[in-house]
């Protein structure tokens, strides 16, 4: 395991297991950097972690992101025996907000071309989450999907360490 840079994390996780698209993992951890959540990437990656692309798409918020890189699922399992995961999927059996996300919860995401595989499905079936579309419907980005699960876990646990203030700029 890596970490790129360590700072105090809220104590949820997102997993993401082989990204291929280096602008979705630099938009998901500009997600996470806003809501203090710590990001696993799971190797191999389909990028560089350096690459521009990761860079630009995160802008200037890589000061504030905890990013663990892992060789293996197996090995991130292995660091967190008691950890509970959760595993996002087009085939779960229920909605990602018929869950009850615990605090320290990994919500762990497939590459963008196959998802996650069929036998880790299979395994954690009843730890397996969707998010509701139109029939015919393949997918959403993955930036998108992490980001409605992960506001769904935040919600329930009612945005705690995020500030709720906002900024309102008069034209």
């Amino acid at each position: 395991m890596r970490i790129i840079t360590k700072k105090e994390a809220y104590p949820l996780h997102i997993v993401l297991v082989e990204p291929e698209i280096p602008q979705n993992t630099g938009n998901i951890a500009r997600t996470c950097a806003a809501t203090h959540t710590t990001l696993h990437l799971v190797h191999p990656l389909g990028f560089s972690i350096d690459e521009k692309q990761v860079r630009r798409a995160g802008l200037d918020y890589w000061h504030l992101v905890t990013i663990e890189e892992h060789p293996s699922f197996d090995q991130l399992r292995q660091q967190y025996p008691d950890a509970q995961f959760f595993y996002a999927s087009t085939k779960a059996p229920r909605s990602y907000a018929q869950v009850s996300y615990p605090e320290d919860a990994f919500l762990v995401f497939g590459k963008e071309t196959r998802g996650l595989p069929e036998d880790l499905l299979h395994e954690n079936y009843d730890r397996c989450v969707r998010i509701p579309m139109i029939e015919g419907a393949r997918s959403l980005n993955l930036g998108n999907s992490v980001a409605i699960v992960l506001y769904e876990a935040l919600r329930q646990q009612g945005f705690a360490g995020l500030s709720s203030a906002g900024h309102l700029t008069q034209y």
